[in-house]
């Protein structure tokens, strides 16, 4: 049987193996998220960098530039990292480089996989469809706070370990630890982040809107993937 494993922090990604594995990276607030709306919304192809002065260069060659650090939108970008931003139809047919505190550095980490996909709660089915439909283990990575672990990441790590359930199996208490963890605070998500570390964070930053959002379920029905030219599309 196929195997599914979690590790909840990029620091833990040494512990893994990852080669010949689907590795699906989430940052729920709010890099994958963003990536998710804005590919389901017309976005042509977005184009994820560790580094802001990558991000920058790719902007001198046409491309949006959306940057984030910290919860802050960088200056001189186009946009910061909100998903409704994204979804600007002013974007549409468009490539984007983006560059964030957690999540593009994720997928940085995340490249020795046979393949990397988006996840967030905006895209979960069609992300539990897609790996049941692969013969390949899989790892959720979880973007985290600088390293650490956070809660909504978790969260959704055990929602998709609940639907994958059955199907894949797993010798990692992370994948116990998070079902649980979500089948306790599955009926009202919103209320029980309003705990979390990165709910404080953003809501001091007065960014409220896109926490509703990247919390609605199953709003789109896209998986993007990372292309060989280092490019997330659908």
């Amino acid at each position: 049987m196929k195997n599914l494993e979690i590790c909840l922090s990029p620091t833990l990604l040494p512990h893994y193996q990852l080669e010949g594995k689907i590795v699906v990276v989430v940052d729920i607030f709010r890099a994958t998220s963003c990536m998710v709306a804005g590919l389901a919304s017309g976005v042509r192809r977005i184009r994820p960098v560790a580094a802001l002065d990558e991000a920058r260069a790719l902007m001198a060659q046409g491309y949006i530039g959306a940057g984030e650090r910290d919860g802050h939108h960088v200056e001189g970008f186009h946009i910061g990292n909100s998903p409704l931003s994204y979804m600007d139809p002013a974007y549409r047919g468009c490539s984007i480089a983006t560059t964030t505190t957690n999540g593009t550095q994720a997928i940085e980490h995340s490249r020795a996989a046979r393949q990397i996909v988006v996840g967030a709660f905006l895209n979960l089915s069609a992300v539990a469809q897609h790996l049941a439909a692969q013969p390949h283990s899989a790892v959720v990575v979880c973007a985290g706070w600088k390293g650490r672990v956070n809660l909504e990441d978790t969260l959704f790590a055990g929602a998709l370990a609940r639907k994958l359930d059955g199907t894949f199996g797993t010798d990692d208490d992370s994948v116990l630890a998070a079902q649980e963890l979500y089948a306790n605070m599955q009926e009202d998500l919103f209320v029980h982040l309003q705990k979390s570390s990165h709910y404080q964070r953003l809501t001091r930053l007065g960014i409220k809107d896109d926490i509703h959002f990247c919390l609605e379920i199953d709003r789109f029905a896209v998986v993007p993937h990372l292309a060989a030219d280092g490019h997330l599309v659908i």
